[in-house]
């Protein structure tokens, strides 16, 4: 499963458009890649973005479980690049940063934030409220680039 979020941007304010998971059915992990792409891409089409932003791979203490999320990404990032889309990464702290004021949030002061930042009336996924963070990180990082802070 792979969250998503979609936001559009009012004076320099992220506004929510959509978010969800894209369940990923096939029945080994080449097959889960392309639901992945195909998920992507369906997205693409469906909200027409003008930019496209993903979380950083991490050093999981895992070694494959980095791995596979490496692939993951991998598909993801191959599905906006085939739609013309610049990617754009940031690192997990940077996110939880902009987000909610700290590097080292929980999963659970992400999504409290998430839901307050974008006014929605309940508690996203926890997939859902990372790739919201996510969006809201990049808006805030586009922001304060336009405005000349860093």
């Amino acid at each position: 499963m792979t969250g998503y979020g979609v936001v559009a941007i009012e004076e320099g304010t992220p506004i929510y458009v959509a978010s969800g998971c894209i369940q990923t059915t096939g029945p080994d992990f080449p097959s889960r890649l392309k639901d992945i792409f195909e998920g992507i891409e369906e997205l693409i089409k469906q909200y027409r973005p003008d930019e496209f932003a993903i979380e950083e791979v991490f050093v999981a203490r895992n070694p494959m479980s980095a791995l596979k999320l490496g692939q993951a990404r991998g598909a993801a990032i191959t599905a906006a690049v085939t739609s013309d889309l610049v990617v754009n990464e940031y690192a997990a702290r940077r996110i939880k940063q902009s987000v909610v004021g700290s590097g080292g949030a929980t999963k659970g002061q992400v999504q409290h934030m998430v839901q307050a930042l974008l006014n929605l009336q309940g508690i996203p996924s926890t997939d859902a409220s990372d790739a919201l963070a996510v969006a809201i990180c990049h808006v805030n990082t586009r922001w304060q680039l336009k405005q000349g802070t860093p």
